[in-house]
């Protein structure tokens, strides 16, 4: 798990690191054919990590119904934050539209576990298994063992993208600051002033409006 942790902490983007969760899960996982992570956005279900190729239908299927084991536990619907479907051929009440469909996919179990740091819901690692009876009460702290390792990976990677959004944008402003005190002989008040008006004026992301300068300097305004 230490070599795991360190290996999601190692990922360059949010994006790698979901998928980097999902294949260790299908790796460390005893039983699990297929693993993914789903999020719940304004109602509908989105597919941020899979690997195997029953998540997305799963997923898929479940955003179309407007219910199911990983939608309920992605949005938090009851408060839970673990599901098991011990096996998948039988009768299931709680979801049965959802289980008469994902039992063609060739899904005999399922397990989920909410994916969080503290307050912040990231979503549901979701695991999948051919077989009915894959997954017990022992694969199911493994399964937390690795969600947790995951969600502080995952916090860690957003912070990080967020800081380079951060320096990126700061970045774009002072070329654009540049070129606008080279042209006109502005001050750099001056300069960051008429970025901000014309940010305002047009209803455009200050960052958006620097790159337009950027790449057409010869007309800022």
């Amino acid at each position: 798990m230490a070599l795991l942790a360190r290996d999601l902490l190692a990922q360059d983007s949010v994006q790698a690191t979901l998928d980097a969760i999902a294949a260790s899960a299908v790796k460390l996982v005893d039983g699990c054919d297929a693993a993914g992570i789903l999020a719940v956005r304004k109602g509908r279900a989105v597919t941020l990590a899979a690997c195997g190729r029953a998540v997305q239908e799963c997923d898929r299927l479940q955003g179309e119904l407007g219910e199911g084991p990983c939608f309920d536990l992605a949005r938090r619907k009851d408060g839970e934050r673990i599901y098991r479907i011990a096996d998948m051929t039988r009768p299931q009440p709680t979801w049965e539209r959802f289980a008469t469909r994902a039992r063609p996919l060739g899904v005999g179990s399922m397990t989920g576990l909410l994916l969080y740091t503290d307050n912040d819901d990231f979503g549901a690692l979701n695991l999948y298994a051919r077989r009915p009876g894959a997954f017990g009460e022992d694969i199911e702290t493994a399964g937390w063992l690795l969600a947790s390792h995951a969600a502080v990976a995952l916090a860690d990677a957003r912070t990080i993208d967020q800081l380079e959004h951060a320096m990126e944008t700061r970045h774009a402003i002072g070329e654009a600051m540049g070129i606008l005190m080279e042209r006109h002989k502005l001050s750099a008040d001056e300069a960051f002033s008429v970025l901000r008006r014309i940010s305002q004026n047009h209803n455009i992301k200050l960052r958006d409006v620097a790159q337009r300068v950027r790449a057409e300097p010869a007309d800022p305004t």
